[in-house]
């Protein structure tokens, strides 16, 4: 089978198959990644591990912090507990919430961010109405723009030393064309 048709089967396998923990098996949130194929992963009990990708994910399917998984224990493991099986995406995370197989601890979780995604969508439109009524240039639309969610959004302003600064600029050269005035 060349590399492509791999790829092909094994991402159609993640997005398309709904699958439900076995026994054995458990939903973990990966909460980092120290590297070589290992991903650090948190139950809902709060148990910390390691966690490892077979080859056949690798260089196909991407994992980040925060993504759930489904892991098949390792016994003989000492430092990595398990291994991952599936990866969960939002429809799934649905689906194992809808047959009641998802864990509480991370219900909780999953309402939390859903909270902060509308947050930051109601933010974002609020943001995006104000500047339609102040935005008279072109130059000065900001809305095609790509917006990184990964990172917190600062308002600046500008502050009253900078008005000040100003004046005082004015000022001075009032002042300086009154001499100049004054000498001829």
């Amino acid at each position: 089978m060349s590399l492509a048709t791999k790829r092909k089967h094994v991402v159609k396998e993640v997005l398309g198959d709904f699958v439900t923990p076995t026994e054995s098996q458990q939903i973990v949130r990966v909460v980092g990644s120290p590297g070589n194929n290992l991903h650090e992963a948190v139950t809902a009990d709060g148990k910390r591990f390691l966690v490892s990708m077979p080859t056949k994910f690798r260089k196909n399917i991407w994992i980040k912090r925060g993504d759930f998984v489904i892991v098949d224990p390792i016994e003989e493991g000492e430092k990595v507990k398990a291994e991952i099986s599936f990866i969960l995406y939002k429809d799934h995370i649905r689906h194992l919430q809808t047959i009641g197989v998802w864990p509480e601890g991370f219900v909780e979780d999953s309402t939390l961010e859903e909270r902060r995604r509308g947050q930051q969508q109601e933010e974002r439109e609020e943001e995006q109405h104000e500047d339609d009524g102040e935005m008279t240039d072109s130059e000065e639309d900001d809305s095609d723009l790509f917006v990184n969610t990964n990172r917190v959004n600062y308002h600046y302003s500008e502050s009253e030393e900078e008005t000040s600064d100003e004046e005082e600029d004015e000022e001075d050269e009032e002042s300086r064309e009154n001499v100049i005035v004054g000498k001829d």
